[in-house]
């Protein structure tokens, strides 16, 4: 599917609106997607991949299915049912156990809003690649109307009621917890940060999954908080 494209933004939107009930469905169409856009800046056969906070290990088949040696590093071993075992390493984003400059290219897909330290996880990818070499960070930003996962969208009236309501409705405990993992972000601030650093700089800042003109909502501030739904960041490794 071309991207952007209306055709490709609705095929996930309508395999995200069924992740529950399908998520191996969803994440495979995910990750074929991102490995698209990864290859339009960097061929993957051949090349060496750390994929970090990976869960399940649908990117790192994808990019293995592509020819890539990919290993994928993950904290939480209750995100691991169905990884692939040989290639898996139980590991901390913050501290992974790799050499400087050990990947052509670190992928992380939508864990930034996961960590308490984005500065640090960032720092680490950027060890790990080797000069020259690229990084591919995806998130979903606090104010998109997605911000606040298995809640949202009434994360816009405080995360505690959100998180309270899902519970109240389904019977289950929520999943997520704000400030234990999970993390308010935001599009402007990331930008901020980013271009403040010596060992990266932005190759694209763009919207995830937006159909047309991905990379101008990024740049609109106030409103880039909410449409941009998914902020993809590729950063190239400065020598």
């Amino acid at each position: 599917m071309k991207d952007p494209s209306f055709r490709r933004s609705l095929a996930l939107f309508r395999a995200f609106m069924r992740e529950q009930d399908d998520p191996a469905t969803a994440y495979t169409l995910l990750a074929r997607d991102a490995a698209d856009q990864v290859e339009r800046y960097m061929r993957l056969d051949g090349r060496v991949v750390a994929d970090v906070g990976g869960g399940a290990g649908h990117f790192t088949r994808e990019f293995r299915r592509r020819g890539a040696q990919s290993y994928l590093f993950e904290p939480d071993p209750a995100e691991l049912d169905g990884a692939p075992r040989e290639v898996t390493v139980l590991a901390d984003g913050y501290l992974l156990p790799l050499a400087d400059g050990a990947a052509d290219l670190c992928f992380s897909s939508n864990v930034l809003e996961h960590v308490a330290d984005p500065g640090t996880f960032l720092s680490e990818m950027a060890r790990v690649t080797r000069p020259d070499g690229l990084i591919y960070v995806s998130f979903t930003n606090w104010l998109s109307p997605w911000g606040g996962h298995e809640w949202a969208p009434w994360h816009y009236l405080g995360a505690d009621r959100a998180r309270r309501r899902y519970e109240r409705r389904t019977g289950r405990p929520a999943k997520h917890r704000l400030g234990d993992n999970l993390f308010p972000i935001g599009v402007g601030q990331t930008l901020r940060d980013v271009r403040a650093r010596d060992d990266v700089r932005i190759v694209s800042a763009r919207s995830r999954y937006w159909p047309v003109v991905p990379e101008l909502v990024p740049r609109l501030p106030y409103l880039r908080e909410v449409a941009t739904w998914n902020l993809l960041l590729i950063l190239r490794r400065c020598p």
